[in-house]
C-alpha cells in the first residue's frame, strides 16, 4: 500500500514539474520575443507596427489565460479555507508571500521603464536637432547647386568653342572638352535628337540615352540646362526653376530609404550632373540645324553619400516627430504586455511553488492528525531528495513502524482477550459461584453460578458492599471475619519458621437465606473458601450450594436409620401384640368386672400402639426401600386428571381444582410414582387447611417454552411453613402434624430426584402476610 501511495505521488510530482517547466518554457519564450521586438523596433519600425497587433492579441490571450489560471486557483483556496481545511492558510500565506516577492520588483521595474522609455522618447525631438538637420539638408542642396552652376557654365563656355567644328571632326573637339572639364562623358546632339560625335562612356553604346525635347527645347531657351540624376531630390535648373528626376525603384532594399554604406551606387544610374548648352553655328542659316552640347559629370560619393544621409535623417526625423504619440504608445505597449506576462507568470509560478513548499508541510501535518486519531495506515511520502521530502518517508517509515507494533499488541490484546474470554466462558458455566472482592468488602465483579446460588442478580451490586445486598448482611460479616482471620494467620505465619508452609486459602460452611426481597424464605448451605489474589489487593471468593448434597446425606441416612428401625421394631411388635391379646383371653373371665374392664382397656391401649408402630415401621420401610423410578413418556394432565377422581367434591373434605395448562408436552416419568407424589402434596395441603374454613387446593401445570420444563404446583391456603420447618421440610421426621411422620416431602424429594426433577418449597405471601404454601416440580420434556 506504501509503494502505491509513493508511487502515485511520483507521478503527480513528475506531472507538476513537467507542467511547470513547458509553463516557464513558454512565458520565457514569449519574453524573448516581446524583448527581441523591443530591441528591432528603432531600425525595423514597419515591422513591429505590422506584426502589433497580432503579438498583441497573443499576449492578451496569454494573460487572460494565466488570469484565468490564477483565478481558478484563486477559487480552490477560498473554498479550501472556507471549508476549514487543514493547511489552508498556509497555501493563502505563501502564495501571497511569493505573489508579493514577484509583483513589487516587478511593479517597480515597470514604473523605472515607463518613466525612462516616456523622457527618452521626448529627448530624441529636440529644437537644435532639428535645426542641425535642416542646416546640414541645405548645406547639401547648396553644394549641389554650386556644382550643377559650374557645370552650366563650363558647358556654355565649351559650347561656344565648338560654334565653328565642323560635325566631322567634332569626335576630337568633344575628346579635348572632355579632359579639360573633368567630365565622364560628352555627347553632341543634333537638333532633331541625332547623336554626332560622343567621346566617354556614350562611345560604346549602341543606343545612348538621348535628351527630351523638353529639355531640348528648355536648351533652346535658356541656351543651357543642367540636371542632377542619380538622386531622389530637387535640384535647382540653369534659370532657377526646379527639375524633378526620381531614384528608379530598386536603388535599395526597401522603397524610400536608402543604405547609406551603399550611397556612392545608389542605383544602376550612378549620380552624376548633366549640363545641355546650345552650340551656335555662324555659318549655319536660319533654316540650318541648331546642335547641343552634353556633359556629363558624375558627383563625389562622399558627397552624395552624405547628402543622402542627411536627406534620410530629416525625413526619418520629421515621420518619428508626427509619429511621436505611436512611438510611445508602441514602447509603452511592449513594456506593458511584457510586465503582464511577468507578473501573471509570477503569480502563477507563485501558487505552484507555495503549493509544493507547503505540500510535504500539509502531508506531514494531515499525517500527524491521522496518527492522533489512531489512523495509522500507511502515509504518502514523497520521492524528492531534498530535506522535506526525506521527512516525509521518515514520518512513512515511523508510522509503519506504529502500524506493525499496535498490530502486535492487537495480536497480543486478541490473544488475552480470548484468554479473558475462556476463563469468563469457564467462569460462567461453572456452578460454583465466584465473587471478587476488594479490601474493604465492596463487589468487584461476579459470574452467573453466584447469581444463581445465592439467587441475588449480583451484577446490580458491583461496586457496593456485599453486606449491602438484602438477606447477605450475616454472610458478608462472617466472610470478612474470614478474610481478616486469614490475613492475621497468614501475617504471623510469615514472620514465624513456617513461612514456606503458610496457608494459602480458608475454607469454611455457611448457612444463609439468600431469598431475593418479597421472595419466600430458603435456606442454603454453602462451603466456601477464600484467597488473596497475587498482585492485587483483591480477595476471591469461591463457593458451591451443597444443600441438595446434605439433604441427599441426611435423606440417605434417615433411609438407613429406617431401614434399621424397620427391621429392628418390627419383630417384637407382633409378639407384644399377641401377648396382650393372650392375657386378656386368660384373664377375661377370672377377674372382677372392674379389672377385666381395665384388662380390656389396656390390652386395646396396647393392640392400637403397636398397630400404630406397624404403620410408622412400613412407612420408614417404603421410604427405604423406594424402588428405583422406571422413566416413560407420560401425560401429566391426564395424570393429573386420574389423581382427581379420588378427590371428587363427594370425597374431598377440602375442595381441590386444577388449573391445567394447554399444550403440555409429555415428561419422562414414572405413573405410579408420580401419582404417590400428588397424594402427598393434595393430602399435605388438604391437612393444612385444619380447622380453617374456606380453604382451597389448587393443582396447576403449565410449560415454559424458554427453559422447555413442565411445572407441576399444588397451592393451598393454609398457615404456610414456619420458618424452622421450611428451612428442612424436605427431610424425614419433620413435620408440624401431631398424627404426622413427617415422610410425605421427603419421600416426594426422593421420587423428584430420581426424576431429574427440581423441588421448590415457599410460602405464598401477599402484602408481607403467609397465605398459604406451594409445593412445585419441575419436569424434563420426553424428547
Amino acid at each position: 500500500m506504501n509503494l502505491q501511495v509513493q508511487g502515485g505521488s511520483l507521478k503527480s510530482s513528475k506531472a507538476f514539474r513537467w507542467t511547470v517547466g513547458v509553463g516557464a518554457g513558454a512565458m520565457v519564450a514569449m519574453g524573448l520575443v516581446l524583448l527581441f521586438l523591443l530591441t528591432q523596433a528603432t531600425d525595423n519600425r514597419d515591422l513591429y507596427e505590422r506584426n502589433y497587433a497580432l503579438l498583441f492579441g497573443l499576449n492578451v490571450a496569454v494573460a487572460a489565460l494565466l488570469l484565468l489560471v490564477i483565478g481558478w486557483i484563486a477559487l480552490r483556496l477560498a473554498l479550501r479555507l472556507r471549508r476549514g481545511r487543514f493547511g489552508s492558510r498556509l497555501l493563502v500565506k505563501l502564495a501571497a508571500i511569493f505573489a508579493l516577492v514577484g509583483l513589487l520588483p516587478g511593479l517597480t521595474i515597470y514604473v523605472v521603464s515607463y518613466q525612462f522609455v516616456a523622457r527618452s522618447i521626448e529627448s530624441w525631438f529636440d529644437v537644435e536637432v532639428e535645426g542641425a538637420l535642416a542646416a546640414g539638408l541645405n548645406l547639401g542642396r547648396v553644394t549641389l547647386e554650386t556644382m550643377a552652376v559650374d557645370l552650366g557654365n563650363k558647358t556654355r563656355q565649351a559650347a561656344s568653342q565648338l560654334s565653328e567644328t565642323p560635325d566631322a571632326t567634332a569626335g576630337l573637339a568633344l575628346e579635348r572638352l572632355r579632359e579639360q572639364l573633368a567630365a565622364s562623358d560628352v555627347v553632341l546632339w543634333s537638333a532633331s535628337g541625332q547623336l554626332i560625335a560622343s567621346a566617354g562612356e556614350s562611345r560604346f553604346m549602341l543606343q545612348p540615352e538621348r535628351p527630351s525635347v523638353q529639355q531640348l527645347r528648355s536648351a533652346r531657351t535658356q541656351r543651357v540646362v543642367t540636371q542632377i540624376e542619380g538622386l531622389e531630390e530637387v535640384v535647382p535648373g540653369g534659370n532657377g526653376e526646379l527639375t524633378a528626376r526620381s531614384t528608379p525603384p530598386g536603388a535599395s532594399g526597401k522603397p524610400g530609404a536608402p543604405d547609406p554604406a551603399a550611397a556612392a551606387v545608389p542605383s544602376p544610374e550612378k549620380p552624376r550632373v548633366k549640363a545641355i548648352a546650345v552650340v551656335n553655328n555662324p555659318n549655319v542659316s536660319v533654316l540650318g540645324d541648331t546642335r547641343f552640347l552634353q556633359v556629363t559629370q558624375m558627383l563625389p560619393a562622399t558627397l552624395v553619400a552624405n547628402a543622402i544621409a542627411v536627406q534620410e535623417a530629416n525625413r526619418e526625423y520629421q515621420e518619428r516627430a508626427l509619429a511621436r504619440g505611436g512611438l510611445r504608445r508602441m514602447y509603452i505597449g511592449t513594456l506593458t504586455l511584457s510586465l503582464f506576462l511577468a507578473v501573471f507568470g509570477a503569480v502563477l509560478l507563485a501558487v505552484l511553488l507555495g503549493n509544493q513548499l507547503a505540500k510535504p508541510l500539509l502531508l506531514l501535518a494531515e499525517g500527524v492528525r491521522q496518527v492522533a486519531q489512531g489512523d495509522l495506515t500507511p502515509k504518502a511520502a514523497l520521492q524528492s531528495k531534498d530535506e522535506l521530502g526525506g521527512l516525509t518517508r521518515s514520518f512513512a517509515d515511523m508510522t509503519q513502524q506504529l502500524a506493525d507494533a499496535r498490530s502486535a499488541v492487537q495480536q497480543s490484546m486478541s490473544q488475552v482477550d480470548a484468554a479473558r474470554d475462556n476463563l469468563q466462558t469457564i467462569l460462567d458455566n461453572l456452578t460454583a459461584g465466584v465473587i471478587v472482592l476488594d479490601v474493604r468488602g465492596r463487589i468487584q465483579s461476579s459470574n452467573p453460578g453466584a447469581t444463581r446460588i445465592l439467587r441475588v442478580p449480583l451484577a446490580a451490586w458491583h461496586g457496593r458492599f456485599l453486606g449491602e445486598v438484602p438477606g447477605l448482611e450475616t454472610f458478608a460479616r462472617e466472610v470478612q471475619a474470614q478474610f481478616a482471620n486469614f490475613l492475621s494467620d497468614a501475617h504471623s505465619e510469615l514472620q514465624s519458621e513456617n513461612a514456606p508452609h503458610a496457608q494459602e486459602q480458608w475454607q469454611q460452611s455457611f448457612e444463609l437465606n439468600a431469598a431475593m426481597p418479597g421472595s419466600p424464605d430458603n435456606a442454603i448451605t454453602l462451603i466456601a473458601r477464600g484467597a488473596k489474589m497475587s498482585g492485587t489487593e483483591e480477595f476471591l471468593l469461591v463457593f458451591d450450594d451443597v444443600s441438595e448434597m446434605v439433604s441427599a446425606q441426611r435423606a440417605q441416612a434417615w433411609g438407613e436409620v429406617a431401614r434399621r428401625l424397620a427391621h429392628e421394631i418390627k419383630n417384637p411388635l407382633t409378639p407384644i401384640q399377641l401377648s396382650a391379646e393372650r392375657l386378656e383371653m386368660k384373664l377375661a373371665g377370672k377377674v372382677a368386672e372392674p379389672e377385666r374392664l381395665l384388662l380390656a382397656k389396656s390390652v386395646k391401649t396396647i393392640v392400637d400402639q403397636v398397630d400404630a408402630m406397624k404403620r410408622l415401621v412400613n412407612e420408614f420401610r417404603d421410604y427405604a426401600r423406594l424402588p428405583a423410578a422406571e422413566l416413560k413418556p407420560i401425560d401429566l394432565n391426564a395424570l393429573v386428571g386420574d389423581v382427581m377422581q379420588l378427590y371428587a367434591s363427594d370425597n374431598a373434605v377440602v375442595p381441590v381444582h386444577t388449573d391445567l395448562g394447554a399444550h403440555v408436552p409429555l415428561i419422562l416419568g414414572d405413573a405410579e410414582q408420580l401419582r404417590q407424589v400428588i397424594h402427598n402434596l393434595v393430602q399435605n395441603a388438604q391437612d393444612a387447611h385444619a380447622g380453617k374454613d374456606g380453604g382451597a387446593v389448587t393443582i396447576k401445570t403449565d410449560y415454559s417454552e424458554t427453559s422447555r420444563r413442565v411445572r407441576l404446583s399444588v397451592r393451598d391456603r393454609g398457615t404456610g411453613f414456619p420458618p424452622h420447618i421450611l428451612k428442612r421440610a424436605f427431610e424425614p421426621y419433620v413435620t408440624t402434624k401431631i398424627k404426622g411422620t413427617g415422610l410425605g416431602l421427603a419421600v416426594v424429594k426422593k421420587i423428584a430426584d430420581e426424576h431429574g426433577a427440581r423441588v421448590d418449597i415457599s410460602n405464598r405471601l401477599a402484602d408481607g402476610v403467609v397465605q398459604g404454601a406451594q409445593v412445585s416440580l419441575s419436569f424434563a420434556v420426553a424428547a
